[in-house]
C-alpha cells in the first residue's frame, strides 16, 4: 500500500478537496427511485433572454405542465363564464316569474364544482413542477460547481456561491409556481372582455379606459424593480459570506477577541439589505395604489353608466348585475399585475445571477483523445515550467526537475517560492503558463483528469474532513473498500491507535472539519485516506507539520 514516488514539500499553504461524501446506499436508492436526475439544462446561447434559455429545463417536465396549464384554463373559463349564465338566470326570473330556476342553479354549480377540481389539480401540479425544476437547477448548479476549476474558487467567495444555490434558485421556484398562475389570469381578462363586448360595446369601453395608464405605471415599475432586484440578492449573498466566514473563522475570532468588529462588520451589512429592502418596498408602495385605484374608477365608471342605460332601458337587471361582477373579476389581475411584475424582475435576476455561474467554463479540462493513465512507474518532470495564479506574480519561472520513479525527495525554501504550486500543478489543479509537466515521459494533459489524480495523492498541512464517522472519512478515497482495508490504511499513517481509543473507535463521528481532533490526528487521518488510493505518486505538502517526529519517522 505504500506509494512507489512519495514527494514531501515542505509548505504552510494549505490544499484542501473534496466534496460531500455520498448518502448511506438505502437512502440513495430510495431518492433515486422517486426523484429523477435533471432531465434538460440551460440554453448554452447567452444572447437568449433568461425565459428562453430556462425553457429546456421546463420541457424536461412539459407533461406535468401542460396538465397544470390545461386545469387552470379549465378553471378560468368556469369562473368566467359564470356571471353571463347569472344575467341568463336574473332576466328570466324578472321576465317569466313562473319558469323554474333549477337549471341555472345546478349549471352554476357544476361550474364552482368543475372549477374548483380545475384550481387543485393546477395548484398541485404546477407545485410539482415548480420544486422539480428547482431540484434541477440545484443539481445542475451542485455539479457544475464540481466541474470548475480551482481558478475560479480562489476568486470568488464561497458565500456567493451558496447564495445562488439557496435564495436565488428559491426565488425563480416561486415564479413557476405563481407566475404561470398570474400570466393566466390574462386568458380569463380577455374572456371576460369578450363576454362583456356581447353585452354592451360602450359600458365595455368605458372598463377599458383605465388600461393603458396601468400599461404605463406597470413599465415604470419594471424599470425601477430590476435593478433594485438585482442588488437585494447581491445584498443576501454578502450576508451569506459573511456567516459562513465567520462560521468558519470562529476559532481565530475569538482567539482574537474579535467577536465585536465581526458583530460591527454584519450589523452593517445587515443594515445595508435592510435599506435595499426597504427602497424595493417603497418602489412598489408607490407603484401599486394607482394601480390599483385605476379598476376601482372603472367601477364607478360602470355603475354610473351603466345605471344610466338601465334607467334608458338598453340594459337589462341581469346585464348591469353581470356586467358589475366582471369589473370586480377583472379587479384582480389589475392588482396581481404590480406584484407580478416585482416577482418577474427578482425572477430575472436571479436567474442572471445563477446563470453567471453555470456559464463560467472550467479551466481544467480534458484534451480531446486524452486517454487514462494506466500503472505508471513514477518518473516525474517539470520542463521549463512558467506558471502564475491569475495575474498575480511569476511563482514559477523556467522551472525545471526531474523525479526518477521510486524516488523520495524534499523540497525546502521560504514560504511563497513556489513548493506547494509544485504539487498542484502535477496533481493539475491549475494549468501550466508555458512549459510542460510529464509523467512517465508522457504530458499530464494527454491523460484525463480522473486517471492522473486517482494515481497522485495529496495530502494538504490543514486537511479537510467531513462531518461524518472516520470509517467513512477515510474511506472516501475508496468507497468500495473493506474495513480491514480501512483499517490497515489508518495502521500505516500511524492512525489506527488513536483511533480506536476514542469512544466509538472507527464509527466515531467527528464534528465539523475534524476540529475535535488534534493538528495532528486530522493529519494522520488524511494521510491515511491518501495511503487507502493507493496511488503512484504521493505529495505530502508540509502534511506531517502538526505530527510528533516520533510518529513521523515511523
Amino acid at each position: 500500500m505504500t506509494p512507489t514516488v512519495p514527494v514531501n514539500t515542505t509548505s504552510s499553504d494549505p490544499t484542501a478537496s473534496g466534496s460531500a461524501p455520498e448518502p448511506e446506499p438505502s437512502a440513495a436508492a430510495e431518492a433515486h427511485a422517486r426523484f429523477a436526475a435533471p432531465r434538460g439544462t440551460i440554453h448554452p446561447d447567452r444572447d437568449l433572454g433568461w425565459i428562453r434559455r430556462l425553457w429546456p429545463v421546463v420541457a424536461g417536465h412539459r407533461g406535468i405542465f401542460a396538465i397544470a396549464l390545461g386545469a387552470s384554463v379549465v378553471s378560468l373559463l368556469c369562473g368566467v363564464a359564470v356571471p353571463r349564465i347569472m344575467m341568463a338566470a336574473i332576466d328570466q326570473a324578472l321576465d317569466q316569474r313562473t319558469e323554474p330556476l333549477s337549471g341555472f342553479i345546478f349549471l352554476i354549480a357544476g361550474l364552482g364544482l368543475l372549477r374548483g377540481v380545475g384550481g387543485y389539480i393546477s395548484r398541485s401540479f404546477l407545485f410539482r413542477v415548480a420544486y422539480a425544476i428547482e431540484n434541477d437547477l440545484r443539481v445542475m448548479l451542485f455539479e457544475h460547481f464540481s466541474r470548475l476549476s480551482f481558478s475560479f474558487y480562489d476568486r470568488v467567495q464561497s458565500g456567493q456561491l451558496i447564495s445562488r444555490a439557496n435564495s436565488d434558485i428559491r426565488t425563480l421556484q416561486l415564479f413557476l409556481t405563481f407566475g404561470p398562475l398570474m400570466s393566466l389570469t390574462l386568458l380569463s381578462f380577455a374572456a371576460a372582455i369578450g363576454l362583456m363586448l356581447t353585452i354592451s360595446i360602450p359600458l365595455t369601453i368605458v372598463t377599458i379606459l383605465p388600461l393603458p395608464f396601468v400599461a404605463i405605471l406597470g413599465a415604470r415599475l419594471g424599470r425601477l424593480t430590476f435593478p433594485i432586484s438585482w442588488i437585494v440578492q447581491a445584498r443576501q449573498a454578502d450576508l451569506a459570506t459573511t456567516v459562513e466566514e465567520n462560521l468558519s473563522g470562529v476559532r481565530v475570532v475569538k482567539a482574537f477577541a474579535g467577536e465585536r468588529s465581526q458583530i460591527e462588520q454584519f450589523d452593517q451589512i445587515a443594515r445595508q439589505l435592510q435599506w435595499i429592502n426597504v427602497r424595493q418596498a417603497e418602489v412598489q408602495a408607490a407603484n401599486a395604489p394607482a394601480m390599483e385605484a385605476m379598476p376601482r374608477i372603472g367601477t364607478a365608471m360602470v355603475l354610473l353608466v351603466g345605471g344610466w342605460l338601465t334607467l334608458e332601458g338598453h340594459l337589462t337587471i341581469g346585464a348591469i348585475v353581470a356586467f358589475t361582477t366582471y369589473v370586480v373579476m377583472l379587479q384582480a389581475p389589475f392588482r396581481m399585475f404590480g406584484f407580478f411584475l416585482m416577482m418577474l424582475q427578482r425572477a430575472a435576476a436571479s436567474a442572471l445571477r445563477i446563470y453567471e455561474v453555470l456559464d463560467e467554463d472550467p479551466e481544467v479540462v480534458d484534451r480531446m483523445h486524452a486517454t487514462d493513465l494506466h500503472q505508471p512507474s513514477g518518473a516525474l518532470e517539470f520542463r521549463n515550467v512558467f506558471f502564475r495564479y491569475g495575474d498575480g506574480p511569476q511563482v514559477l519561472e523556467n522551472f525545471s526537475l526531474e523525479i526518477p520513479a521510486g524516488e523520495s525527495i524534499a523540497i525546502v525554501g521560504r514560504t511563497g517560492c513556489g513548493k506547494s504550486t509544485i504539487g498542484r500543478l502535477l496533481a493539475r489543479f491549475y494549468e501550466v503558463n508555458d512549459g510542460a509537466v510529464l509523467v512517465d515521459g508522457e504530458d499530464i494533459r494527454d491523460f484525463t483528469l480522473n486517471s492522473l489524480r486517482a494515481q497522485v495523492g495529496v495530502v494538504a498541512e490543514d486537511p479537510f474532513l467531513f462531518t461524518a464517522a472516520i470509517h467513512e472519512n477515510i474511506a472516501y478515497a475508496r468507497p468500495s473498500a473493506t474495513r480491514a482495508e480501512v483499517r490497515e490504511a489508518a495502521r500505516a499513517a500511524g492512525a489506527f491507535e488513536f483511533i480506536e481509543n476514542l469512544p466509538d473507535g472507527f464509527d466515531t463521528v467527528i464534528g465539523e472539519r475534524g476540529y475535535d481532533l488534534s493538528g495532528g490526528q486530522r493529519q494522520r487521518i488524511s494521510i491515511a485516506r491518501s495511503l487507502l488510493a493507493n496511488p503512484k505518486i504521493l505529495i505530502l505538502d508540509d502534511a506531517t507539520s502538526a505530527i510528533d517526529v516520533h510518529v513521523e519517522r515511523c
